[in-house]
């Protein structure tokens, strides 16, 4: 007789937009996923975090221009007070202000809201397991906007990278997805996410975004 199958735990997310018409029906049709129950809606940062202390909250998919509290504030109060949450944004602004705002406060992935719902899903799952996600066009911004403020290249990275992980570490400045990565090294997404978690460790890099400016910085971008 075959053991029964453990069903995933399923991530609980918090939907925050201050117009209903976009969180009503973003929460419902993120509920529709197997592994997603949508635990509150909030109309602004404010009501993220009480619906987060009333918890748990895996996730917060997060709009940026809100009321009261926008997303900027509401992320950075987060990383202090709840760092395990997760925040990945979802807006309508891919400008350079918005985009650096919010990853220095702390969100773990970015997309616009041109991003459907098997990428916004995908966000949240990565969010949820550590990881960051860019969507394509706050990718490119990004590094358009590190390489014009990058200020010494040439900067050293850790003499213990391998040089697997220093070829990750320039894809990854250039703005490759980790499937991407993986693509062009001809090995597997689960290879990739090992050796950059590798060297984030050994570098000290916090996230995705940290990752492309030290890369760009020294040199490999």
């Amino acid at each position: 007789m075959s053991e029964p199958t453990e069903k995933p735990q399923r991530l609980r997310v918090v939907v925050a937009d201050d117009q209903a018409a976009v969180r009503e029906p973003l929460a419902a049709v993120l509920g529709l996923s197997e592994d997603i129950d949508v635990v509150a809606a909030a109309a602004d940062g404010s009501e993220v975090l009480t619906a987060v202390a009333s918890g748990p909250v895996d996730v917060v998919l997060m709009d940026l221009r809100m009321p009261v509290m926008d997303g900027i504030e509401a992320t950075r109060r987060l990383g202090e007070e709840y760092p395990g949450v997760a925040v990945v944004v979802l807006t309508t602004f891919a400008d350079d202000d918005s985009i650096l705002g919010a990853l220095s406060a702390g969100a773990r992935g970015y997309l616009t809201k041109n991003a459907g719902r098997r990428d916004i899903i995908r966000a949240i799952r990565a969010a949820a397991a550590g990881q960051s996600v860019l969507d394509r066009e706050v990718q490119d911004r990004l590094l358009a906007t590190v390489r014009t403020k990058a200020p010494v290249l040439g900067q050293a990275l850790p003499e213990d990278l391998t040089p697997r992980e220093r070829e990750v570490l320039t894809l990854i400045g250039q703005g490759l997805p980790n499937r991407g990565i993986a693509e062009k090294l001809f090995i597997s997404e689960a290879t990739v996410k090992t050796h950059i978690n590798n060297l984030f460790a050994k570098a000290g890099i916090r996230d995705r975004a940290d990752a492309v400016r030290r890369a760009i910085e020294a040199g490999l971008g």
